[in-house]
């Protein structure tokens, strides 16, 4: 059975040729001045614009039996991601759907597991340098990284490590995906998954979190 919704993770312009060259190889469809090839560009998708891709599927195809929707952004809000759940879930007969973020650690789950993840052949460079460095980092060295994220001068300083630690989670994550599943590795995206949304509050606990994830990172991850 083949798909009909799809996540890539990707820099917008590169994720939607991907997009694109599929929907040539796949479904056989011209992409130039093809009304049923809909290419989407947001820096922020919002409530609005969802519900406006939801609005478009909707709509029958035009020139054949088969539609293909781009949309692609740099951020997407969650309740953004909520309002596209039944899109993924079940598409429009004929309707194949693709959403372009550069990296697929802001996914809700419940999104997640309802879209096949492209591989772009190239997910090293969706990874973080912060997250690199402590994937092939040693115990001892990561212990040092979790030490300095978890302190901070003020809310500034505070605020970006928070950010580094986001970017480390997602980046782990994201190499984990391009792992062999494993029970080992699927155990991990399962504790990223739930671990993920304590490091969005203000008093998140980082180097709680980050030890655990120190302690549970499979060898061998980058």
């Amino acid at each position: 059975m083949q798909h009909h919704a799809f996540v890539i993770p990707a820099e917008i312009e590169k994720g939607i040729q991907i997009a694109q060259a599929w929907v040539e190889r796949e479904l056989k469809m011209q992409i130039q001045s093809n009304p049923d090839v809909i290419t989407l560009r947001h820096g922020l998708l919002s409530v609005e614009d969802a519900r406006k891709v939801v609005d478009i599927a909707a709509q029958a195809p035009i020139s054949g039996d088969t539609k293909a929707i781009i949309v692609a952004a740099q951020r997407v809000y969650h309740e953004s991601q909520n309002a596209l759940l039944k899109l993924f879930e079940e598409p429009p007969r004929g309707t194949y759907v693709f959403l372009i973020l550069p990296n697929i650690g802001s996914l809700l789950p419940t999104l997640r597991s309802r879209v096949q993840i492209l591989d772009t052949g190239d997910s090293k460079l969706q990874v973080s340098e912060a997250a690199l460095e402590f994937m092939k980092a040693t115990k001892e060295k990561r212990s040092a990284i979790i030490r300095k994220l978890a302190t901070g001068k003020d809310e500034d300083d505070r605020r970006e490590n928070r950010d580094t630690a986001i970017e480390i989670l997602n980046g782990v994550e994201q190499a984990a995906y391009a792992k062999n599943h494993d029970t080992e590795t699927i155990a991990l995206l399962i504790d990223i998954a739930e671990l993920r949304a304590y490091l969005h509050g203000p008093s998140a606990p980082l180097r709680m979190i980050l030890e655990h994830i120190s302690l549970v990172l499979p060898k061998g991850l980058k």
